[in-house]
């Protein structure tokens, strides 16, 4: 039997099998519907290709061959993204649906903006103050519907929809009375409290990657040991799947549902300050969301739940996402990429199916095999 046939036929690894089928079938549907349309996929697929790589595939062997600004530009778009996807998949593993990424981002964002323009502290002091505020506002935003939820059993959805539009309205009201704020942005951060670097800028051709990349990475960590390693993460994973059953074993329930509102908070809140003090330097006054808090959710499917699945989703989703001006410019819709992206949560939403089918597909080969 074939590696790839091994491969589609090992249950135990169902988590990685599913989500490549659900890519391939994407893109493979993105492709037809591009061909219908009289649009060229190659456009489509070397927009992506030179977004996430850098290479300009027509210019091979050339001097205009690699250009860093793409890679830059393309892991700035994912840095946000992987975090609300950290944010949705820690939600998820304990039992809650947090679909409040998009407000908790909002908060995070504000509360960086705010504390990087309004303290003046040396660097080695600030810019620790400034990552934990986001972090702890983020916290604040998903103690509310954690609390709610633990003492009063009121469903977490319906509370973290209604305290996104709050966070929207709130935050930008907040930043527009800041000293200097127009009606668009704030005034620029403070140097010593924003993740920006000259040193990424110029090995990038001066694209906007910043340091939150280190951020992302220990973000990944903490989810993965807090998670997999430590009995507390046990405790969470055991009460979001039979909360009276935990109660039984002598588990906190209440404090357990709160504190993982609370960290699945936390890092949206760090994808806050990834925009805010990283990507722009300056706090921004939006008129209606940007959907990363949105986008997190399509990450946690697509990554199951699991730190490196969210690390390869979110650049995946990153780089579809940043193709999008690149596509344009050949000629491709932006919506197709936006069609590829929907279309993968699609299938990875249809994932009990295709193992049904890959376990049919299994049996028939057993018996052939006799």
């Amino acid at each position: 039997m074939s590696k790839i046939k091994k491969l589609l036929l090992d249950e135990t690894k169902y988590k990685i099998t599913v989500p490549i089928i659900a890519i391939l079938l994407s893109f493979l549907i993105g492709t037809i519907v591009m061909l219908l349309t009289g649009i060229n996929p190659l456009g489509a697929f070397k927009a992506l290709a030179r977004t996430m790589t850098g290479i300009n595939f027509d210019k091979l062997f050339t001097d205009k061959m690699f250009n860093a600004r793409y890679v830059g530009e393309f892991l700035t778009t994912a840095l946000p993204i992987t975090l609300t996807g950290l944010s949705v998949a820690f939600a998820f593993r304990t039992g809650l649906f947090n679909i409040g990424a998009e407000g908790q981002l909002l908060v995070g964002a504000m509360a960086a903006t705010v504390t990087s323009i309004m303290l003046d502290l040396p660097a080695i002091i600030h810019l620790p103050i400034v990552i934990l505020s986001a972090a702890l506002a983020g916290a604040l935003w998903g103690f509310v519907p954690g609390i709610l939820k633990a003492k009063y059993n009121v469903h977490e959805v319906v509370v973290t929809i209604m305290m996104n539009y709050t966070a929207l309205h709130m935050t930008n009201y907040l930043l527009k009375k800041l000293p200097g704020s127009s009606l668009i942005k704030t005034v620029k951060s403070n140097p010593s409290g924003t993740l920006q670097s000259d040193f990424i800028a110029s090995i990038t051709n001066n694209s906007r990657l910043h340091w939150g990349i280190i951020v992302v990475g220990l973000s990944i960590l903490v989810f993965w040991y807090i998670i997999e390693k430590t009995s507390f993460g046990f405790e969470l994973r055991s009460v979001g799947f039979n909360p009276d059953a935990s109660k039984y074993a002598g588990m906190k329930v209440t404090r357990n549902v709160m504190f993982s509102m609370m960290i699945a908070g936390a890092f949206a809140g760090l994808a806050g300050a990834m925009l805010s003090i990283g990507t722009f330097d300056y706090g921004r006054i939006l008129v209606g969301f940007e959907n990363y808090g949105f986008d997190g959710i399509a990450v946690a499917l697509l990554g199951g739940n699991v730190a490196i699945g969210v690390l390869l989703s979110g650049l995946l989703f990153g780089g579809l996402k940043s193709a999008q001006p690149l596509m344009q410019a050949n000629g491709v819709p932006l919506e197709i990429a936006k069609i590829i992206s929907s279309l993968i949560v699609l299938f990875v939403a249809m994932k009990y199916g295709f193992e049904m089918w890959l376990r049919t597909y299994a049996k028939k080969q057993e018996e052939e095999g006799k």
